[in-house]
């Protein structure tokens, strides 16, 4: 390849925004992120040069610098709104780039010079002061884009040469004359400034392949999530049929319309009924997390009793209540409060909140249910007798396919859902759920609501506990059948 061939593919290379958008919009926020800091810098090195040296000069060559200024922040501007698709307007906010990053370098540079030239010693301190800052700052913010980067050192490069160079000029020295040592000093500068940009630019590349690392490892994660997503949903449905028709074969047998059962058989079908009608629910969990997770399950928000709904969610559960030889006493404290809230959805998630209080308290205890307001807040709470859970379980309790005691030797089975659902929904209604636990005592869940005004009269006669189906003779309290 020939000097002109190379030197067209690099300039043609310079310009080329295709797979840069990401650089150039970083370089642009920076550039107007820090005009500020960088105002402050120009306007204090020339209010220096005026008061120290000739103000016109100082004048004459902070102008250019200004103007640099202005046009940066219209380049911001411009970058800021490309998003990678117009490759010729991106090829132009390139050129713009190089065009103002050579005005702005050669006028600060100049700038400095003067500055230089005005001073009869030598030192030369403060242009190169002002000269290393510059070319610092640039190695900083500016390793976006390398061409660019290495474009305002290559000039700033020129500046410091010129400055080492005015009093070698100047006095024609000795090599072992102070103005050479100042001279050498500044050629050791200059390449610790070279190696600081490289590695501030070293760094960026590296943070960019890394987070480039990520967001494609994020894709990856999204992707798999969306076909276990679809996994599950065609597994669960594909399972659901089936199961059906296995759960009405058995409840048709054994209701003894096709002839006497024997103990023995009897006993058998109980136990595949039970077990077809646990993975029924366990299907039925799957389905409403996978929904929840892709956003496709709906609510209707509706204004709601909170008694009434209350009331709906623990005549569900009478049969797990009497299965496990629960009494349910209820306590509602709110009469007329209204919540707003999808019925089905709050009453499954009572359920879930009541079932696991069920089974984990010891049989024949007691599972309080009380809903009460506390100002514009309604509350619902679920205690149990049961074991309690330890402290710092909440991710486990409220985890997907969890449990606190996760160990085969567990007395409680279940797939660990129906709280992760439960908060699900929770969060959906702008609820919260917590939960307050004692280790041998109990545990009991809070389920809180915002109240809305019911401009409905409330019945006199409503009190404040009623029973749900009860058994027993007993006021707010549900026995097992």
């Amino acid at each position: 390849m020939s000097l002109t061939t190379w030197l067209r593919a690099g300039w043609q290379g310079w310009f080329d925004p295709v797979g840069r958008e990401q650089e150039i919009r970083e370089y642009s926020v920076l550039l107007t992120d820090l005009t500020w800091k960088r105002l402050a810098t120009f306007v204090s090195s020339f209010l220096l040069s005026a008061i120290y040296f000739d103000p016109f000069i100082a004048f004459v060559f902070i102008v250019p610098v200004l103007v640099s200024e202005f046009f940066d922040q219209r380049l911001g501007v411009q970058a800021r709104k490309w998003d990678g698709g117009d490759v010729a307007f991106g090829r132009r906010i390139l050129r713009r780039i190089t065009l103002n990053t050579i005005l702005s370098a050669t006028s600060i540079s100049c700038f400095l010079i003067s500055i230089a030239v005005q001073q009869h010693t030598g030192g030369h301190f403060t242009p190169l002061f002002f000269l290393f800052s510059g070319a610092i700052f640039a190695a900083m913010y500016t390793s976006q884009l390398l061409g660019i980067l290495i474009l305002r050192l290559s000039i700033y490069a020129v500046a410091f040469i010129v400055i080492a160079s005015l009093d070698v000029i100047r006095y024609y020295p000795p090599l072992s004359s102070p103005v050479w040592l100042e001279f050498f000093t500044i050629v050791l500068v200059m390449y610790f400034v070279a190696d600081i940009s490289w590695q501030f630019y070293q760094s960026y590349r590296r943070g960019l392949e890394q987070m480039k690392m990520i967001e494609k490892e994020a894709e990856a994660a999204k992707a798999a999530l969306v076909v276990k997503s679809q996994f599950v949903s065609i597994v669960s449905h594909e399972l659901r049929t089936p199961l059906t028709s296995i759960k009405g074969s058995i409840d048709l047998i054994n209701s003894g319309r096709t002839g006497e059962l024997s103990p023995k058989t009897r006993s058998l079908l109980d136990i595949a009924g039970r077990n077809s009608q646990r993975l029924a629910l366990l299907i039925d969990d799957l389905l409403d997390l996978q929904k929840m997770e892709s956003g496709e399950m709906s609510f209707r928000l509706e204004p709601l009793d909170l008694h009434e709904t209350v009331r709906d969610a623990i005549e569900s559960t009478t049969g797990f209540a009497s299965k496990f030889g629960i009494h349910v006493e209820t306590r509602l404290e709110a009469p007329g409060c209204r919540i707003m809230g999808d019925h089905d959805r709050l009453v499954q998630a009572l359920q879930n909140l009541l079932s696991n209080a069920m089974k984990f308290s010891r049989e024949g205890g007691t599972v309080t249910v009380t809903a009460r307001t506390d100002g514009s807040r309604a509350r619902v709470s679920v205690r149990d007798t049961g074991v309690g859970i330890p402290d710092g379980a909440e991710d486990r309790v409220f985890g997907k396919f969890t449990q606190v005691d996760s160990s085969e030797k567990r007395k409680v089975g279940g797939t660990g859902l129906g709280l992760n659902i439960t908060k699900q929904i929770a969060e959906r209604h702008n609820a919260t759920i917590r939960y307050e636990s004692k280790l041998g005592v109990g545990t009991v869940f809070f389920l809180e609501f915002e109240s809305i005004a019911d401009s409905r009269p409330v019945d006199d006669g409503a009190a404040p506990s009623r029973p749900v189906n009860a058994q027993s003779g007993v006021d707010g309290v549900l026995a097992p059948q």
